[in-house]
């Protein structure tokens, strides 16, 4: 039974986490302005000024305090290792928004951080919930399955941090349905954790989003530590969710963990099977990105934002709605459904001819584009033109690899 000294708690944790946020923000900002560490607009950026970096040295500096005293007198012996290896990749973050890493340094830090939290934290998978057929696993396939969720989780927040408010939107939805089911489910531990996270965030959030004087970016600093953590509450929400016995158990656990994080990992595997496709680094920047998309349809930074955070928990609402329909049936929902939603705004950019002429990725989205841009070869791929032919053929006619690009 959830006690009113628990629910008090998580509020002050929340609250409290809000205010050291907002205010640690505010002292980076003005230390940010006179070292003159800015983030620049680039190929994946849609910032078109500079803008102060290292927010996620607020976001890393309140979650950990407050967290950390709101489990004080909690029997809770993977703490510190946790916050080991969130230390790890704070300060792997916080170097390559100083002086760019390289993606293998920043791998090579990430599954540290994964043996930190396998083998110190004893944070590991150990059952499937029956998916591709598997329940439980062994220690090594379970490592494994860890360090590769955790690696795809932490890319994923790091991929889609483009635009104001996203990644740290998507984090505080996703923090606030991990923070109630384990509230609901008695792991008061991980609800403090997810609750603080949600505080710390959303004071970056307002900022980003409403700031002005203060507006600030997270950073690599904040983006890998957002992914470590939401890795490590989705390995313990799958954890915990073994016993179906328990109450607020949920079936299909793995599944319903993919479906809370729709958004990230479905935009993040298509903008990486597309690089790699057309011979690209998976990890290069782009716009391909769906908020990308978005904007080229004329959307505002907060409308993008608040469009993909609503389809994210809409789809939240339906994967727990359809969490007894197994394993088979709620994957093929979610992958044929989220993929599908996805073409959406490429489609209308071809029908209402929005695409830009001087942008090679949107040029993919047209079959037969112009010979100059075949020429550059911008993706490694020729498509043959038709002179005769509108730019704008019948879907039906595009060749495969354009297809897969409208995906």
């Amino acid at each position: 039974m959830i006690s009113l000294q628990i629910i008090i708690q998580l509020i002050i944790s929340l609250l409290l986490a809000l205010g050291i946020s907002i205010y640690v923000l505010r002292i980076v900002v003005h230390a940010v302005n006179r070292l003159g560490l800015f983030d620049k607009p680039n190929g994946r950026s849609s910032a078109v000024t500079p803008i102060p970096t290292l927010g996620g040295i607020a976001i890393f500096f309140s979650f950990v305090f407050v967290a950390t005293i709101g489990l004080y007198g909690f029997d809770f012996p993977e703490w510190p290792y946790i916050m080991v290896a969130l230390m790890l990749i704070f300060f792997v973050g916080l170097k390559d928004d100083i002086v760019t890493l390289s993606p293998l340094k920043k791998i090579i830090a990430q599954i540290i951080a994964g043996f930190i939290i396998v083998f110190l934290a004893k944070i590991r998978f150990t059952n499937l919930h029956g998916l591709l057929g598997i329940t439980e696993i062994g220690l090594i396939p379970g490592i494994i399955a860890t360090i590769f969720t955790m690696i795809v989780i932490i890319n994923a927040f790091n991929l889609m941090d483009g635009i104001d408010g996203l990644a740290s939107g998507l984090c505080i939805l996703i923090s606030l349905i991990f923070g109630s089911w384990f509230l609901t489910s008695g792991h008061f531990e991980y609800a403090i954790i997810s609750f603080s996270l949600v505080g710390a965030v959303a004071g970056f959030f307002y900022l980003n989003v409403y700031g002005k004087e203060f507006k600030i970016f997270m950073g690599d600093t904040g983006s890998l530590l957002l992914g470590t953590i939401v890795s490590i509450l989705v390995i313990r929400f799958n954890e915990f969710n073994i016993d179906q016995t328990q109450p607020y158990a949920v079936s299909s656990a793995p599944i319903i963990s993919f479906g809370i994080l729709s958004y990230p990992l479905i935009d993040t595997i298509r903008v990486m099977a597309i690089r790699i496709v057309n011979h690209k680094s998976p990890f290069s920047a782009d716009r391909n990105h769906l908020h990308h998309r978005l904007l080229a349809l004329g959307y505002s930074h907060i409308r993008a934002t608040y469009t993909i955070i609503g389809a994210n928990l809409i789809f939240i609402v339906l994967v727990f709605y359809m969490h007894a329909f197994g394993v088979l049936r709620l994957t093929a929902f979610i992958i044929v459904v989220g993929s599908s939603l996805f073409m959406v705004p490429a489609f209308i950019l071809r029908k209402k001819k929005l695409i830009k002429t001087d942008d090679p990725y949107q040029q993919l989205l047209i079959p037969g584009y112009p010979d100059e841009m075949k020429k550059r070869k911008p993706m490694g791929l020729i498509v043959k033109r038709n002179r005769r032919k509108s730019k704008l053929q019948p879907l039906t006619k595009v060749p495969f690899l354009q297809k897969f690009n409208l995906w």
